[in-house]
């Protein structure tokens, strides 16, 4: 707190930063980069998550699992950091469900947000089946040797409830974008995969596993990889409303983004 009790040169920057977010947010021709964003940045997700498989595939035992999955971790952490501030770096439509549901994004937004994530993410399994055919089942996510259905989309539900909660954490922190979010989420992305991914495949986003299977034409466990992250999600949301209660400012920034903050309220020279 400064001498005059309204705190010092740190919080009339946040109360400034807060200000241009809400104002930015509410400009819709803003909206077109928000999607592109969303788009370029669940492609690149993608096209890591699945593209391990089918270079593993490919490479005959030289791309090991650890590798496979600590990539997308890496990837989504390289996103937050060069895009986060444009859309929030959702990159998944159960991660934007999460921030409807908990009411730091607009529900009229959703769509346009999943709709650019799905383009993203079928353009990634386009990209791959047009570069190497359907090896390695396209980078499929698929239930371990001897896991059931079951047990998978347990293993779903418990790890995106787990991932919503370190975004929401995060972002309600220090927003999902910069040093906090990028490391958190892409470690947790990695961290999940090192364990997880021999039991369900550590999708925790339909998108990254519908893409492939619908390149490849096979939904026989599709079903398991949009339950399981939804429902994980909204557990996740649940989880957040019992350890940080309401949702905060800084948690809006996360969801919404901060595009142009540096036109608004600058100082003029």
């Amino acid at each position: 707190m400064d001498s005059t009790g309204q705190g010092g040169p740190d919080a009339a920057q946040r109360q400034v930063a807060q200000r241009r977010s809400a104002r930015d947010f509410s400009d819709p021709s803003l909206e077109w980069r928000r999607v592109f964003a969303e788009t370029w940045g669940t492609f690149l997700l993608v096209l890591v998550a699945a593209g391990g498989g089918v270079v593993g595939a490919l490479s005959g035992g030289r791309v090991t699992l650890g590798m496979m999955v600590v990539a997308p971790g890496i990837m989504v952490m390289a996103i937050i950091y060069f895009m986060g501030s444009v859309s929030g770096a959702h990159l998944n439509p159960a991660v934007t469900l999460a921030f409807a549901v908990r009411r730091n994004f607009p529900w009229k937004r959703v769509p346009g947000y999943i709709a650019g994530q799905a383009v993203g993410g079928i353009g990634a399994a386009l990209f791959l089946r047009i570069m190497f055919g359907t090896v390695g089942a396209l980078g499929a996510t698929l239930p371990g040797s001897g896991v059931t259905s079951g047990k998978a989309l347990a293993m779903e539900v418990v790890l995106t409830a787990g991932l919503v909660n370190t975004i929401l954490g995060t972002a309600s922190g220090a927003r999902n974008i910069g040093t906090n979010g990028a490391i958190a989420v892409g470690g947790y992305i990695a961290l999940a995969g090192l364990w997880a991914a021999p039991v369900s495949g550590a999708s925790m986003n339909p998108v990254r596993s519908l893409a492939p299977d619908l390149l490849r034409g096979d939904f026989h466990t599709s079903w398991i990889y949009v339950v399981g992250p939804l429902v994980g999600a909204l557990i996740g949301v649940a989880f957040e409303w019992v350890l940080k209660g309401k949702p905060t400012a800084a948690g809006r920034i996360a969801a919404e983004g901060t595009l142009d903050v540096g036109e608004a309220d600058g100082p003029k020279t």
